[in-house]
C-alpha cells in the first residue's frame, strides 16, 4: 500500500509539519486519513488535503473504493472551522462554504464508492462529510449531529438535502431544529448509520465492508446507487423506466454479459 501525506496542519513537537490528510493507495482502495487536531475542523487545510487525495486517486488509476477515517481519538470530525468563518467576511464565507461543497461532493460521486468509518464525534460538517459518503460504518461510541442553528446558521455543505433522504423530514428537522446529538445507536435505528460495530472498530469494519464490494462489477454497484437515488426525486413510473435504461446499459457495455457467463462457467467473473 502506498502512502502520502497531503496539506500542512499545525507544526508536531519536534518541528516538523503534522499533516492535516494523509491517504493510502492499495490497488483499487485508497483511505483517507483525517488528522487535524484538535477535532478535525473542515478549514482549508483538511478541504485542500481531500481535494489532494481525490486527485492522487485519479492520478492513479484504478481505485473503486474510497474509506474516509480519522486518527484522532474521539472525533472523526466536528464541523467547520470557526476561527476561519468568524473572520471572514460575507464573500469569503461564500468562498469557503462553495469549496467545502465542493471537496464533498466529489465524494458523493458515483465514480467510486465511498464509505465514512466514524468513531467520536461528528458534527456539522463532519456529519455532512459522512453523509456524502455512500455508506456509514458507525463505532458505539459515534454520536451525529447538526447544530448549525445555534449559530445562527443552517447546515450548508449538504445537510438539508442528504439528511432528509436518509433519515425522512421529520426526523430530519427534529435532529437540525434541536440541534441535538444522535447516539450511535439511535443514529443505525433511523438509518444515518448503515452499520453499528463496537467502539474504537469502525475503519477496521469499514475495511471489511469494502473487502465485500471488490471483485464485484462496479458499473453494476454503481448503477443500482444511481437508480436507488433516482427513486427519491422520481415518480414511480419514471424510476422504473429509470431502472429499465441502467439494466440495458449494463447488457450493452458487455458487464452483465461477464458475470452471467462467469457464473454459468464456475468461474470468477473478470470485470472491466
Amino acid at each position: 500500500m502506498t502512502s502520502t501525506a497531503t496539506t500542512t496542519g499545525p507544526s508536531a513537537a519536534a518541528g516538523a509539519p503534522v499533516p492535516a490528510v494523509a491517504h493510502e493507495i492499495d490497488g483499487d482502495l485508497q483511505v483517507i486519513t483525517l488528522q487535524r487536531p484538535k477535532a478535525n475542523a473542515l478549514g482549508e487545510p483538511i478541504i485542500d488535503g481531500i481535494n489532494a487525495a481525490l486527485d492522487a486517486a485519479d492520478a492513479a488509476g484504478g481505485v473503486k473504493y474510497v474509506v474516509v477515517a480519522s486518527a484522532l481519538p474521539g472525533f472523526f470530525a466536528a464541523g467547520a472551522d470557526i476561527k476561519l468563518m468568524a473572520e471572514a467576511d460575507a464573500e469569503g464565507f461564500l468562498a469557503y462554504g462553495n469549496r467545502l461543497r465542493g471537496a464533498l461532493d466529489r465524494l458523493a460521486s458515483a465514480d467510486r464508492i465511498t464509505v465514512a468509518a466514524v468513531d467520536g464525534l461528528a458534527l456539522g460538517g463532519g456529519l455532512e462529510l459522512a453523509m456524502a459518503c455512500t455508506l456509514r460504518v458507525g463505532g458505539a461510541d459515534a454520536s451525529f449531529g447538526l447544530p448549525e442553528v445555534r449559530l445562527g446558521l443552517i447546515p450548508g455543505a449538504g445537510g438539508t438535502q442528504r439528511l432528509p433522504r436518509l433519515v425522512g423530514r421529520g426526523r430530519a428537522l427534529d435532529i437540525m431544529l434541536t440541534a441535538r446529538q444522535v447516539p450511535a445507536e439511535e443514529a443505525h435505528v433511523i438509518g444515518l448509520v448503515d452499520r453499528l460495530v463496537p467502539a474504537g472498530t469502525a475503519l477496521q469494519h469499514a475495511l471489511e465492508l469494502v473487502a465485500g464490494l471488490r471483485g464485484m462489477s462496479l458499473p453494476a454497484q454503481q448503477a443500482v446507487i444511481r437508480t436507488v437515488d433516482a427513486a427519491a426525486d422520481l415518480p414511480l413510473e419514471q424510476g422504473l423506466a429509470f431502472e429499465v435504461t441502467q439494466e440495458q446499459e449494463l447488457f450493452e457495455t458487455g458487464e452483465a454479459a461477464e458475470g452471467i457467463a462467469a457464473f454459468v462457467g464456475k468461474r470468477a467473473p473478470r470485470f472491466g
